[in-house]
């Protein structure tokens, strides 16, 4: 069935809000009200539109998983080297620590924490992202000449994952253990890794 304009416009609104909210104040001090009140719909409209509190705020972190994951594939497929899509993507750490999108993430992992259906969820959002730089980084360790029975993809990739976390939530928590120094030394050891590359191209 085809959603009507007004109900497009009421749930666009609603996950606008709840989006808002959960950088602002977190899930746990969204109620329905609250939230209704910041989107300027009726209240009895969260639960028509979206079943439950629970479904609209996976709403909100899917949807803007979405608008990112398409940016990321985007810059992924350029024609350029794999050094630079890496420091592009570094480089959108810090542009996803501005528009909120870590802090709705990390919300929604402590929710999943104790709540089955929403770890599943919150589970598939994350393999969604490593699903993107996977292939990614397979092709990238080739280009770079890494061994890969040594440093295999998914061990890499499960790093950087990692270490991104850490780094994204030391942003939130307003805690620096050089996480800074860390990206620094990863950069020289990739760029490191293509220099030795070119050079050895450049000879043969």
């Amino acid at each position: 069935m085809t959603a009507t304009p007004a109900r497009v416009e009421a749930t666009d609104a609603l996950l606008d809000a709840a989006e808002a909210m959960l950088v602002d104040v977190g899930y746990a001090a969204i109620t329905t009200r609250r939230l209704a009140e910041r989107a300027g719909v009726n209240h009895g409209l969260v639960h028509y539109y979206f079943g439950s509190m629970e479904d609209l705020l996976l709403r909100v972190v899917e949807r803007f998983t979405d608008q990112l994951i398409e940016r990321q594939q985007t810059m992924y497929a350029a024609d350029v080297p794999f050094i630079d899509k890496w420091r592009q993507a570094m480089r959108y750490l810090d542009e996803d620590a501005e528009s909120g999108y870590q802090k709705v993430w990390f919300e929604m992992q402590a929710m999943a924490w104790n709540n089955e259906a929403i770890r599943d969820r919150v589970q598939k959002v994350s393999q969604r992202w490593i699903d993107v730089v996977s292939p990614a980084f397979d092709r990238g360790l080739v280009e770079l000449g890494v061994d890969r029975r040594r440093f295999p993809t998914k061990a890499v990739v499960s790093l950087v994952v990692t270490f991104n976390q850490g780094v994204m939530l030391e942003k939130l928590t307003g805690f620096d253990s050089g996480h800074r120094d860390l990206l620094r030394m990863v950069d020289r050891t990739f760029e490191g890794l293509w220099e030795a590359q070119q050079h050895a191209s450049s000879r043969a």
